[in-house]
């Protein structure tokens, strides 16, 4: 979930964009970092009240400037600190054990840093951790990952190209509430001004983003993460109906968000939902419910169990004589 940037955070990466980039304006420090011209100008301030060096120079060729022999402060990992991060790293991107992986190159910059006795446990970590792909993971690109965020951070309107799931493409205006990862995959929480309605769109499928000038505010109370959770669970292709006997307090530990939702019915309770993929729906979700169940909808649901069931019986039915 990406959280807005306190101004002391914001400085520290104007600071760090003035180091890269000498020579960069207000305006483009201001677009670097999401943030209008004044709050930009706003941030060199508070570099120059921690006593950082920055000076400005008008003209074509003006722009910041950090004073000679300013440098950023070390960082410095502990060997446990060194090694999470190592494991943090795998765990969510495992292609970074190869060194020619974007990530990969990241982080053997941050090990061949690190201190001989902490850089030798985290580069043998990597070398020998084997890391497998999470099943459902997709790689967002980093820029319009970035894009996105400053996008959210400073709450204008974004223009988003997107390829849809069948490969169509299309353009429309959103306003981005937040950026949420959720089991490997990197997700835009936004309205769509083009539907009129909440939607989640797979940044990786993203192809271009560009900020507007119309400013919008988030809605009060926003969970992010709970937004994004029950908005996966409408708008599929399939709609599903499964009613329990059990009541809605028993019934509702059990299920996760992108199944749909969980109302009271009588004694018992029914969710309501929708899905694009059936098989996951019925063999990985409602077979592992611990509680009898009725699947009063859609169709497809209902066959896809019954093709289940018959699998099941028929791995513990007695065998039949031939002939018989």
């Amino acid at each position: 979930m990406a959280a807005e940037l306190s101004p002391t955070a914001r400085a520290l990466r104007a600071l760090e964009l003035l180091q890269n980039r000498p020579g960069t304006t207000a305006d483009e420090l201001a677009v670097r970092l999401g943030v209008t011209e004044r709050a930009a100008r706003r941030y060199v301030g508070i570099l120059r009240e921690a006593g950082i060096p920055v000076t400005s120079t008008r003209g074509p060729h003006g722009g910041y400037r950090l004073g000679r022999g300013t440098r950023l402060p070390p960082v410095v990992f502990t060997e446990n600190e060194a090694l999470g991060l190592v494991m943090a790293v795998l765990d969510g991107h495992p292609s970074a054990a190869d060194v020619d992986d974007l990530v990969g190159t990241a982080l053997a910059k941050v090990i061949t840093a690190l201190p001989e006795t902490v850089g030798r446990q985290a580069a043998a970590l990597r070398e020998h951790a084997a890391a497998a792909p999470a099943r459902y993971a997709a790689h967002a690109d980093p820029a319009i990952t970035s894009a996105l965020v400053s996008a959210v951070a400073a709450r204008r309107r974004v223009l988003v190209t997107y390829r849809s799931e069948a490969g169509g493409e299309w353009q429309g205006e959103a306003e981005p509430w937040a950026v949420v990862v959720r089991y490997g995959r990197w997700y835009l929480l936004c309205r769509s001004l083009r539907a009129d309605a909440v939607r989640t769109y797979r940044i990786d499928r993203v192809l271009d983003v560009q900020q507007t000038d119309h400013a919008f505010e988030p809605p009060p109370g926003l969970d992010p993460v709970a937004a994004l959770e029950e908005n996966l669970g409408s708008g599929w292709r399939y709609a599903t109906r499964v009613v329990f006997d059990a009541p809605l307090t028993d019934v509702a530990p059990w299920i996760r968000p992108p199944m749909g939702r969980l109302e009271a019915l009588g004694d018992g309770c029914v969710l309501v939902g929708s899905t694009r993929n059936l098989a996951m729906y019925a063999q990985e979700w409602l077979a592992s419910l611990p509680f009898v169940f009725r699947v009063e909808g859609g169709p497809e649901l209902r066959a896809e169990m019954a093709a289940l069931a018959a699998r099941l019986t028929a791995s513990v039915a007695d065998d039949v004589p031939p002939g018989s």
